[in-house]
């Protein structure tokens, strides 16, 4: 499959019509309180066509954060007074955590919101990155950046569930580890929402 036809079927997966996902799709039982406000977040779903072929930019979290230590995710964050909307806040996040110019990313679409457990309505923003580019973790807060093929999380059989005690109950979550990186939770969860609509086409 060459560049184009890969773009062009990552924008094909944009317009399958699927409902938005969260944190409790696994745990029907549980749901944040009544009248939880959520905050707005953008996340950029980078993906490089690369001399490995396409694969997905992910960063591994510092181990000496406050919230979610150590854990993976999309470069992103919660939106800004300053920025204009969510493309805007993950843009920004991009370039602050991982050195991805603005200018080197070409957005695709929005993918579905996420809303996490954390009180977070996340925007995951799929775009291309154009060129290359040597990544730049911000200090402090990014311990590693670090590549995964794209097919392997556009695959739904690399996904599986797991669960962990969390306030005394069974929490599940999907994973979709790669290598060494254990790729769970809202990460997990989004990409495999791009792995089904890839699988419709």
């Amino acid at each position: 499959m060459t560049a184009i036809d890969l773009f062009d079927r990552l924008g094909d997966a944009l317009v399958v019509a699927s409902e938005g996902s969260s944190d409790f799709d696994l745990n029907p039982d549980f749901r944040p309180p009544a009248g939880t406000k959520l905050r707005p977040a953008g996340v950029l779903v980078p993906v490089i066509d690369g001399p490995r072929g396409a694969e997905v930019i992910l960063t591994k979290r510092s181990s000496a954060l406050k919230h979610h230590p150590g854990q993976i995710a999309f470069p992103g964050g919660k939106v800004d007074p300053g920025d204009a909307d969510v493309v805007a806040a993950a843009l920004r996040e991009a370039r602050e955590e991982i050195g991805l110019m603005p200018e080197n990313v070409e957005v695709l679409g929005l993918l579905p919101q996420h809303q996490t457990v954390t009180g977070f309505i996340m925007t995951p923003v799929l775009a291309r990155v154009r060129d290359e580019f040597q990544p730049v973790p911000e200090a402090g807060e990014v311990e590693e950046v670090f590549r995964v093929p794209l097919a392997h999380v556009t695959d739904p059989a690399k996904f599986h569930i797991e669960f962990r005690r969390w306030q005394g109950t069974r929490r599940y979550y999907f994973i979709v580890p790669y290598g060494p990186y254990y790729i769970w939770g809202a990460t997990a969860r989004i990409l495999r929402g791009l792995a089904d609509r890839m699988a419709m086409l």
